[in-house]
């Protein structure tokens, strides 16, 4: 057996792991299955489709069985909200008369690495001239919240809304703010994507010609780097697999992010 091949302690967890995750997706199936026969029920009845009150005791009743069961609850409702997402989808879409579309294991087009690696978009930073009133604007008017630990970095302030996160970005933080917001204006700097691993993707983006940042680690073990600023859209991106612990957004990864143009 050369090194490259698995020992059979591996495969053998990794055929475990293939059958939970079938189990894992029977499970969904069932529980989609039920939410069709629950829009069923509330399409004749003057129940409305969305409950606030019952998606939040959802949330807050995983979240505690998943610290029961040993599992970060962040994760935990990070899943259940896309669960709750696709409920309601079915809800909505099964009064569409066309029917839904055909979709296959394998889409087509070619896949890159980035494509194989990448699992969502973690957060949005913003550059902004003056905390205060955007943070206002955002809390007061549009539903966000300040998480618990609040960002230790001055100048710069975490909102958050559900799986939504928004990174606010001042001259305070850093003086490369200002000089950033000075030649393009405030608004969007840059989308972080998460990925499964920084390395992997740092390499693959190097080889097909991308000019990256190095990769930064912060005190948690969050692993991130950034493009340069893209000309065209006027948009940086960064990458980070959250390798460390689940702590929220690493703001002392993302002034670097400002000082690459």
């Amino acid at each position: 057996m050369s090194s490259a091949d698995p020992s059979p302690e591996l495969l053998a967890l990794r055929q475990r792991i293939d059958e939970l995750d079938r189990q894992l997706l029977d499970v969904l199936a069932e529980r989609i299955n039920i939410c069709h026969d629950v829009a069923r029920i509330k399409e004749h009845s003057d129940t409305p489709i969305i409950q606030p009150e019952r998606v939040r005791n959802v949330v807050t009743t995983r979240r505690q069985y998943a610290i029961d069961r040993g599992i970060d609850p962040d994760f935990a409702e990070d899943i259940m909200r896309v669960v709750l997402s696709e409920t309601h989808r079915i809800e909505i879409a099964g009064r569409r008369a066309d029917g839904p579309p055909e979709k296959t294991a394998s889409p087509e087009g070619i896949r890159s690495a980035i494509d194989t690696v990448s699992s969502r978009i973690d957060h949005v930073v913003v550059a902004v001239a003056d905390l205060g009133p955007v943070t206002s604007t955002f809390t007061q008017n549009l539903g966000f919240h300040l998480p618990s630990p609040a960002s230790e970095c001055p100048g710069i302030v975490v909102l958050a809304a559900g799986g939504a996160t928004l990174v606010l970005v001042s001259p305070e933080a850093d003086p490369s703010v200002a000089a950033h917001i000075d030649r393009f204006g405030a608004g969007v700097h840059h989308v972080s994507l998460e990925v499964l691993n920084a390395g992997y993707a740092h390499t693959t983006l190097t080889a097909a010609g991308a000019e990256l940042t190095p990769i930064v680690i912060d005190e948690h073990g969050h692993e991130q780097f950034f493009t340069v600023r893209d000309s065209e859209s006027g948009v940086q991106l960064g990458f980070i697999a959250r390798t460390g612990h689940r702590v929220g957004v690493a703001t002392q990864n993302i002034l670097e992010s400002f000082k690459t143009h």
